[in-house]
C-alpha cells in the first residue's frame, strides 16, 4: 500500500501539470458550449492547487482517517495566504494606485525619452525594488496594475507580453532582497541564521539592483518601438477629487499591513477598518480587487497542503549538496514549488555553511519568475494580467521561455 507521503508528492505532480494545461482547457471552453463552466474552472490557474489540496485532504480522509486530515489541514499556518490577499486588495485601492501612479508619471515626464518608454521602465525597475519595503506581493500588485494598459494589451506581440512577464516576475522576486522582511524566502531563514536588512542589502541587495536594472533596460528596449500603439494608462475622471487626506490614510493603512504581515489577527483587524472606511467614502474608491484577491489567497493556501507534505523528498536534496549545486539545485527546485517553502526548509538543517545558506537563498530568489507557484506574488500578476493575453489566460510554458533570460541575469549577477 502506497504511503500518504507518496499519494501526496503524485498528487502534487499532478496539480504542476495542471497549471502547464491550464490554458488548453481555457481553449477547450471557448469551443465547447455544454460543458464551458466546467473547462474555464479548471482552466483558472489559481483554482488549480487549491483544487488538489482538496483531493489530497479527501484522500488523506479515506486513507488515515477524517481526524487525521482535519488535523494536518489544520496543523498548517496560512499566514502568508491571508496576507497576499489582503495587501493585494488594499495596495490596489484607488487612492493608493493613483498616488504610486503620480509618482511613476512624475519621474517619467523628467526623463529626456518618450514618457510611456520610462513609465514602463519605472514599473519593470523602481517599483520592484520598492518591494523591498512594501513587500513583494503590494509591489507585484503595483506594477501589474499599472503595467496593465501599457503593455498587456492586443496591440502588444504575445511573445513580448511573456517575455514582460517573465522580467516583472523575476524582479519582482530579486528585488526584495534589499531588506529582512519583504522577501517571503528571505523571511523564512533571516530570524534563524541572524541575517537583518543591513546584511540582506550589502549581500544580496546590489546584486539584485544590477540585475534589476539590466532586465529592465533590456526589456524596455525590446517593448520600445510597440509602445506608440499601446495607451497611456489614464486617470479616473475625478481622480483629481480624491483629497491628499483620503490617500495618507490609505498608506497608512497599507503600512500598518506590512508591519504586521506576520500577526493575521492585527492585519486582518485592520482591513476589516479598511473595508469600513472604503464604504464610508466610497466616492473617493474604485470597486475593490476582493474577488482576485481571495483566487490568489486561495492558490496559496493550496500550495501551503500541498507543499506541507513535500519535505520528505525536498530536504534530503537540499542537505546533500554542495553550495555551487545548492545554487542550481535551489533555482530548478523553486520552479517546481515555493521558494520560501524551500528556504523554510533548509532552516532546519542543522550545520549549514555560510557558502551554502547564500547558495540556497540566492538560487531560490533567482528561480522565482519562472512558474507561478515559484514565488509568493505571481498568482497576483497572474489574476491581474492574463485578460491581456489570448483566451485571457497565461500559458506556463509561455511564463517559462519568458523568464529565462531574466532568471540568466539574476543567476550570473548573485554568483559572480
Amino acid at each position: 500500500m502506497l504511503s500518504m507521503e507518496v499519494l501526496a508528492a503524485g498528487l502534487f505532480a499532478l496539480a504542476l501539470l495542471h497549471t502547464f494545461c491550464a490554458k488548453l482547457f481555457e481553449r477547450l471552453a471557448h469551443r465547447s458550449t455544454r460543458h464551458a463552466g466546467l473547462f474555464h474552472l479548471l482552466g483558472e490557474v489559481e483554482v488549480v492547487f487549491g483544487f488538489w489540496a482538496f483531493v489530497l485532504v479527501a484522500t488523506m480522509a479515506l486513507v488515515q482517517g477524517g481526524s487525521e486530515a482535519i488535523a494536518y489541514a489544520e496543523s498548517l499556518q496560512y499566514t502568508e495566504p491571508l496576507f497576499v490577499f489582503v495587501i493585494m486588495v488594499v495596495a490596489a485601492s484607488r487612492p493608493v494606485l493613483l498616488t504610486v501612479e503620480r509618482l511613476v508619471n512624475g519621474l517619467a515626464r523628467l526623463a529626456p525619452v518618450r514618457t510611456v518608454v520610462t513609465q514602463v521602465w519605472l514599473c519593470l525597475a523602481l517599483v520592484p525594488l520598492i518591494g523591498s519595503f512594501i513587500t513583494e506581493p503590494a509591489a507585484m500588485t503595483l506594477a501589474a496594475l499599472l503595467m496593465a494598459p501599457l503593455v498587456f494589451n492586443t496591440a502588444m506581440p504575445e511573445r513580448l507580453k511573456y517575455a514582460a512577464l517573465g522580467v516583472l516576475f523575476v524582479n519582482v522576486s530579486i528585488g526584495g532582497t534589499l531588506t529582512a522582511f519583504a522577501a517571503p524566502p528571505v523571511l523564512m531563514v533571516a530570524a534563524t541564521w541572524n541575517w537583518d536588512s543591513t546584511f540582506m542589502a550589502s549581500t544580496f541587495g546590489w546584486r539584485a539592483c544590477v540585475a534589476v536594472l539590466i532586465n529592465a533596460s533590456v526589456m524596455t528596449a525590446l517593448l520600445s518601438r510597440h509602445l506608440a500603439d499601446a495607451p497611456a494608462a489614464p486617470a479616473p475622471a475625478d481622480a483629481a477629487t480624491v483629497p491628499l487626506t483620503v490617500r495618507a490614510i490609505h498608506l497608512a493603512f497599507l503600512a500598518g499591513v506590512v508591519l504586521f504581515a506576520h500577526h493575521p489577527v492585527i492585519f486582518l483587524g485592520l482591513f476589516l477598518f479598511f473595508l469600513g472606511f472604503t464604504q464610508a467614502y466610497a466616492h473617493y474608491q474604485s470597486p475593490l480587487i476582493l474577488k482576485e484577491g481571495l483566487l490568489v489567497g486561495f492558490f496559496l493556501a493550496g500550495l501551503v497542503v500541498l507543499g506541507g507534505m513535500q519535505q520528505w523528498w525536498l530536504q534530503p536534496i537540499v542537505g546533500s549538496l554542495q553550495p555551487t549545486a545548492l545554487f542550481f539545485g535551489a533555482l530548478g527546485l523553486t520552479a517546481l514549488t515555493d521558494n520560501a517553502a524551500l528556504t523554510y526548509l533548509g532552516s532546519l538543517i542543522a550545520g549549514m555553511t555560510d557558502a551554502s545558506k547564500y547558495a540556497l537563498v540566492a538560487g531560490a530568489v533567482a528561480g522565482g519568475g519562472l512558474t507561478v507557484i515559484a514565488n509568493a506574488p505571481n498568482p497576483a500578476g497572474v489574476a491581474l494580467l492574463r485578460k491581456g493575453f489570448v483566451d485571457e489566460s497565461i500559458g506556463a510554458g509561455g511564463l517559462l521561455l519568458g523568464a529565462l533570460p531574466p532568471t540568466a541575469i539574476a543567476a550570473l549577477a548573485f554568483l559572480l
